[in-house]
């Protein structure tokens, strides 16, 4: 068995690349990836500590926030497509004309 400390390094490393995904990113799609990221080292985090605890909520957790990323990714890459129309890129310094 891989020791629970381990599992918490492991996603805070994922979830800190995910951040910096976010945050230093200019592509939509890298941005989305980044965000997958972040609720993946959750779910690992979740997991383990199920484990850890020996009860199933976490697991039970992990599967609202499968759906949550599922819905985040249909609807990211929608906006993805509309913004590729309108635009013809998806580098993010495009949406500054969209501030208004």
């Amino acid at each position: 068995m891989v020791p629970f400390n381990y599992i918490i390094v492991l996603s805070a490393f994922m979830f800190f690349c995910g951040v910096f995904g976010v945050l230093f990113r200019r592509n939509i799609i890298a941005i989305l990836m980044s965000v997958e990221l972040m609720l993946n080292s959750v779910n690992l985090l979740f997991i383990g500590a199920s484990k850890v605890v020996g009860n199933l909520d976490g697991q039970i957790m992990v599967f609202f926030i499968i759906t949550v990323a599922a819905c985040e990714a249909a609807v990211g890459l929608a906006m993805v497509i509309a913004i590729f129309r309108k635009f013809g890129s998806i580098d993010t310094d495009k949406l500054r004309v969209l501030r208004g």
